[in-house]
């Protein structure tokens, strides 16, 4: 049996690597694990962690891995049938509602199943031997229990021009030196999701690229806390109120204990040995692998649903606490609610129950559901919020400190003023209303909200996937068929 790291293990082994150059705020952090911005974040994988010990939560946290046959955390695993993509969804649902953010393993584990049917592929077409050195990557991971940061966005510079045509030629990660025993890479990708809290990255090429940008056409692991590697941890609404960890700082931090994480890395001619670079130069399978991941990771948007539950819950609580939950309106706005966040879901098991084998073994899901599941999560996390903003009413935005709450001089004041429903005391109407606050505008809504919008490729990515894969002319046919058109 392979090692299932505990939440507090996982720490210890952040703690374990070597000093990352990370920059927060215009000053670089010297205790990554322990600083009050980024604890939430690491606190929510640690949660990831300890949920593979859960009773009730193991079937969905764990499995058996396909390479090695031990029992491995599911955010390692090569998925084997579709109904392990069907488990992977629940667990991403499940997670999503335990902490209410973004719990960073998706992108690794959506990666590491693109590239490790794509470099089967790409040895098949060009005798390449990148399968097996990633096979050996992928049993790393598992047999120690590690988190992958999938990098696939690049900065992109001028987006009118293609990686090669690019004024700066870093604006993609790009090779800039190969070795005998190996490649030097140099570049930049932004929005990485957990990548301070990550163990190892596994690079991707951004886009579909032609011969003049195989130099970008890279993929590649290298360890997180390589010395050549930058981090500039990106700012997020509200973060400054976790530096307050008095217990009314906690209540208006909104859910304080959990959070999400993205960064700009920056790759200053990092060297990667030969075994590990799983794509050198191999541009005719670069759209390949980019069309995998992004439709393994729009699928893995059910981790909305997950928040989605925590926001319905939000709102039939702040209805009951304003004393208006039996209202005939209030009802079909949590109705609708409902209906929109179980759509999404309900779009995302069927791309998993439609998933189907790839020749490396693997199954990936079917592209086009879920990119409809996609193209759903960037709409409706906007109407459930705004739907839970008008239920729970102004004071979620006008709300005093909970230090005036604390405060002997003005606490019988919000006591008085602030009450509602009987027997629901300010202190928790407070506590609902910040958490509100932080899940629809807030540091929770940069991994609901905005993360709903661009994650995974913008909305336009998905019109793009779904106009190409409607297959319109058989379509046609039937319509033709039907009004016994012949031509």
């Amino acid at each position: 049996m392979s090692k299932l790291m505990t939440g507090a293990e996982y720490r210890a082994s952040l703690a374990k690597r070597k000093p990352l150059r990370v920059y927060l705020n215009g000053k670089r952090v010297e205790d990554v694990v322990n600083h009050p911005i980024i604890a939430p974040s690491i606190n929510t994988l640690a949660l990831t962690y300890d949920m593979a010990h859960d009773a009730e939560q193991k079937e969905l946290m764990t499995t058996t891995s396909t390479l090695t046959g031990k029992t491995i955390n599911r955010f390692s695993h090569l998925h084997a049938s579709p109904a392990d993509l069907v488990k992977k969804v629940k667990m991403q649902r499940m997670l999503g509602g335990k902490c209410g953010t973004c719990f960073q393993r998706c992108v690794g584990m959506d990666a590491m199943n693109a590239v490790f049917a794509t470099t089967f592929d790409t040895d098949a077409k060009f005798g390449t031997k990148y399968h097996e050195r990633f096979r050996k990557f992928v049993e790393y991971v598992q047999e120690n229990d590690l988190i992958v940061d999938g990098c696939m966005t690049d900065v992109k510079g001028d987006r009118s021009k293609s990686p090669s045509e690019q004024a700066d030629p870093d604006m993609y990660v790009r090779v800039v030196e190969r070795r005998p025993d190996g490649i030097v890479i140099r570049g930049a990708k932004a929005h990485q999701t957990g990548a301070v809290n990550s163990h190892e990255h596994l690079l991707m090429p951004t886009c579909t690229m032609r011969a003049e940008d195989k130099d970008y056409a890279v993929c590649c692991s290298v360890p997180v806390d390589h010395p050549n590697i930058v981090y500039i941890y990106g700012r997020q609404s509200c973060d400054e109120r976790k530096m307050d960890t008095s217990p009314a700082g906690q209540i208006d931090s909104g859910a304080s204990c959990f959070g999400g994480q993205e960064a700009l890395v920056i790759f200053e001619d990092v060297f990667i040995p030969n075994e590990n670079v799983y794509m050198d130069g191999e541009y005719e399978l670069a759209g390949t692998l980019v069309e995998r991941f992004a439709g393994y990771h729009r699928s893995s948007y059910c981790c909305k649903v997950g928040v989605g539950d925590v926001l319905i819950g939000a709102a039939q609580t702040a209805a009951e606490y304003n004393g208006a939950a039996k209202a005939s309106h209030i009802k079909d706005k949590i109705v609708e609610m409902i209906h929109l966040n179980e759509t999404i879901m309900g779009c995302g098991l069927a791309a998993c129950a439609e998933g189907k084998q790839m020749p490396a073994g693997n199954y990936l899901i079917d592209i086009m559901l879920a990119n409809i599941c996609k193209q759903n999560v960037t709409r409706f996390p906007y109407e459930l919020s705004r739907l839970l903003q008008d239920i729970a009413g102004g004071l979620m935005v006008t709300l005093p400190s909970a230090h005036d709450l604390y405060n002997p001089e003005t606490a019988e004041y919000l006591k008085k003023y602030l009450a509602a429903a009987p027997g629901v005391t300010v202190e928790n109407r407070m506590k609902l209303l910040r958490l509100i606050e932080n899940l629809t505008l807030g540091r929770a809504a940069v991994g609901y909200l905005t993360e709903s919008m661009h994650g995974a490729g913008s909305p336009q990515a998905q019109r793009i996937m779904i106009g190409r894969l409607a297959n319109l002319k058989s379509k046609q046919a039937l319509a033709k068929n039907l009004a016994q058109i012949k031509e």
